[in-house]
Order: C-alpha cells, then sequence, then structure tokens
C-alpha cells in the first residue's frame, strides 16, 4: 500500500474542488485528533496565510483543531472560516466562557483564473464541506492525490506542468510515524531539471514569472512540544530544496506545517537521547516532505480549461 499522511493515527484528510464552467480549484482539510500540538514555519516570499501567528511557540493556545489547504490566493482563505465553524459544531476548540474558539490556521496557493473565470475561487461552504469530509473518512483512509482538493488548480515550472497533491510517511524504529502532505504549486520544477525556456540557448523564462506556493503538513505520532514542533516544520522545508528547484523563492509562499498528536514518547532518558531523537525525527520530516512533493507531481493529470492546457509532469 502507498504511504500516505494517515499512516499517522488520528490524522484525517478531506478534499473538495470544483472543475469546468471556469471552475478549477479546491479546499483539502487536515482534521488532528483532539489536543494535537501544532507550529509552522513561513519560508517563501509570497505567502497567503491565515492565523499562523497563533502558531508561534510562545503564543497562549499550544493546540490546533484543523490545517485549511486552499486555492484562491488570499480570498480562498475564506475557507478557513468553513472549517472553523465545522469544528465549533463538534465543540473542537480553545474552551472559552460560553463555548469553544477553534484554532484554524491555514494557507493559500494561487490559482487564480486557472479554469478560466478569475472569480471561481473557493468559500466558507467548500471549507466546510471538507473538514465535514475529513471527520467521515475511517482511520488510516486512502488519501487523494494529483488534481484533487487544493490541488486542483496547482502547476509547476511556471505554469508549464501540471502540478497537485501528494502525500508519503515513514516509519522509523521507534514506533515513530511521519507522514506528509504537499500541495505542489511551485515556480520550480522537479530538482535536476530546468525550467522551460523561450527557445534553447537563452536564460530567459517563458512569460513572467507566475505566482506559486507550495503547502505542507508533517504529521506525526510523537509527543512534541510547541518549540520542537516549529523546529520540525522548520527542518521539513529541507524536503522542498530536495525535491524543487528553485524553492522559497520571491514569488512562492512556501509553508510548512507541523502537527504532533502525542500518541508515542521519544527517548528522552539524556539530553543526548533527546537530540538524537529530536533529529532522527526531524530528518524524517524533510525526507517525507521531498517525497510527498514528487508524488504530488507524478500524480497530477494533464486537463485543459479555457485559460489553456495544463500537461502532465514528462508528458512534452
Amino acid at each position: 500500500m502507498t504511504s500516505k499522511i494517515t499512516d499517522v493515527p488520528g490524522i484525517r484528510v478531506g478534499h473538495v474542488q470544483r472543475i469546468g464552467d471556469g471552475w478549477l480549484s479546491g479546499v483539502t482539510v487536515v482534521l488532528p485528533p483532539p489536543g494535537t500540538v501544532g507550529s509552522v514555519d513561513v519560508r517563501g516570499g509570497g505567502p497567503g496565510t491565515h492565523e499562523t501567528d497563533a502558531l508561534d511557540p510562545t503564543t497562549l493556545v499550544p493546540t490546533v483543531d484543523a490545517v485549511v489547504l486552499t486555492g484562491g490566493s488570499a480570498f480562498g482563505l475564506v475557507t478557513a472560516h468553513g472549517a472553523q465553524r465545522w469544528c465549533e459544531e463538534q465543540a473542537r476548540g480553545f474552551a472559552v466562557p460560553g463555548g469553544v474558539v477553534p484554532i484554524v490556521p491555514g494557507a493559500a496557493i494561487f490559482d487564480l483564473g486557472r479554469g478560466g473565470d478569475f472569480a471561481a475561487r473557493p468559500d466558507e461552504a467548500m471549507g466546510y464541506e471538507a473538514a465535514g469530509a475529513a471527520a467521515a473518512s475511517s482511520e488510516h483512509a486512502d488519501v487523494g492525490r494529483g488534481n484533487i482538493g487544493a490541488g486542483t488548480g496547482a502547476v509547476i515550472g511556471r505554469g508549464a506542468f501540471k502540478g497537485g497533491v501528494g502525500t508519503s510517511s515513514i516509519t522509523l524504529d521507534s514506533g515513530v510515524v511521519v507522514g506528509a502532505l504537499a500541495v505542489v504549486n511551485a515556480l520550480g520544477m522537479p530538482f535536476g531539471t530546468s525550467s522551460p525556456r523561450i527557445e534553447s540557448g537563452t536564460s530567459e523564462p517563458v512569460g513572467p514569472p507566475a505566482l506559486n506556493t507550495t503547502l505542507v503538513v508533517v504529521a506525526t505520532n510523537a509527543v512534541l512540544d510547541p518549540a520542537e514542533c516549529k523546529r520540525t516544520a522548520s527542518a521539513a522545508h529541507a524536503g522542498l530544496a530536495r525535491a524543487l528547484s528553485p524553492s522559497h523563492t520571491l514569488a512562492d509562499g512556501d509553508t510548512v506545517f507541523a502537527l504532533a498528536t502525542g500518541a508515542v514518547g521519544l527517548d528522552r532518558s539524556s539530553e543526548q537521547a533527546r537530540q538524537v531523537s529530536l533529529i532522527t525525527l526531524q530528518s524524517a520530516a524533510a525526507d517525507a516532505v521531498r517525497l510527498a512533493v514528487l508524488d504530488g507531481v507524478a500524480a497530477a493529470e494533464s486537463i485543459t480549461t479555457a485559460a489553456g492546457t495544463f500537461p502532465a509532469y514528462g508528458e512534452v
């Protein structure tokens, strides 16, 4: 069976998308079990994010109720409100007098107009639906890949090829599982290949630089505190750099979320053991991200819309 982020017990994924009639966009929600610790590291020069400041290790609430990845650029961030409403209805959130406040960070890729209609972008209802789809999935369920969810309108290589959703997981000898889900919408290309050029022998890229972003959620069943979760998100960015060239550019909003469900303790019997445990986990996180990014490129399928044809990588 192909590895996936839902190999981490308790992690669920829901996708919602619309294709046709000017649409080529969607939403993906990663729903962790209650009490999951979360953090984030934003490295790209053009990020579109929601509630990421709440994940700083120095802030009040250490846990995350859902993570929303969406198309629609900054407009699409409204989908987080839909996921938040779903969480509130399920009483998932930070308890306050009178109710709960769900902690639902999110991030967006730029896919505006790729279906032909600039105004066809995800809304709050799609975020709500994606959260419900995640909850309705079974434990360790398969995860949709390619042209689905937030990867529906994703492209790579300055729009030369179709991008999409990819996922992977790695299981360590200690029983720790590290999984990743990536929405690959990159300016760059898979490492070792070049961005398309106007013609052989020129260094000028085809057209103006597109607006892009690769979004990642890394999840583990390990016990991590908020600072360790932050460091895991930071380390996982190495996987983007190994998979895509270039990465973390001014025109990318590359963002990695990290989630720790806290089911498996790390060896903390000594300071050296603690360091080795964390380094091993964080190295696995980077490898899982690399694999998820390459999986997203491989799973993406060609599509033609009113905006043009986006072939699968390797078709032309």
